[in-house]
């Protein structure tokens, strides 16, 4: 398996993990044509305007070091930008960046009591972020604040299940 296809498979791992330990339920379609990776849904929110809130993500991985001071920037396709942006979609879009060692070896560590995923992943929502004049690809900024959490994923599906983007 070339490196771009181990990247992708482990993103997906890195997502799903997290997303099975809050209980969220994760799906993929088998042709990716609207720049939607993943799809995550769960049941138990409650207090909001949908019963079973959806949230849609592009994953994209890099070994690149992207970090800026208290940014992320990451080079994405125009495509990958424009899909994801604007009001037209049903459920949130998200993007989330998964920054990995350069070293595949160094992408786990196993021991007796644990099994480590390294680096991080961030998200962005780029539901209002402004068209470019760009014709091939843009530097999305994303807040080094913005990891992929329990506690993010979890914020994230509240805020579907009220019917409400960031």
């Amino acid at each position: 398996m070339d490196i771009s296809a181990r990247k992708e498979q482990f993103s997906f791992a890195y997502i799903q993990a997290i997303a099975a330990q809050i209980g969220l339920n994760y799906s993929k379609d088998a042709v990716d044509d609207d720049s939607v990776d993943i799809r995550l849904s769960g049941k138990g929110f409650t207090g909001g305007k949908v019963r079973n809130p959806k949230i849609e993500i592009q994953l994209k991985c890099t070994s690149q070091n992207l970090v800026k001071g208290d940014v992320i920037k990451f080079p994405l396709k125009l495509k990958n930008y424009n899909d994801p942006r604007g009001e037209d979609v049903a459920a949130p879009r998200y993007l989330m960046v998964l920054v990995v060692p350069e070293q595949i070896g160094n992408w786990t560590h196993v021991t007796n009591n644990a099994l480590v995923l390294f680096n991080n992943c961030y998200w962005a929502s780029l539901r209002y972020r402004p068209k470019t004049k760009n014709l091939t690809n843009v530097s999305v900024e994303i807040s080094v604040d913005q990891k992929v959490t329990t506690k993010s994923l979890m914020k994230l599906m509240e805020l579907a299940s009220k019917g409400e983007y960031v």
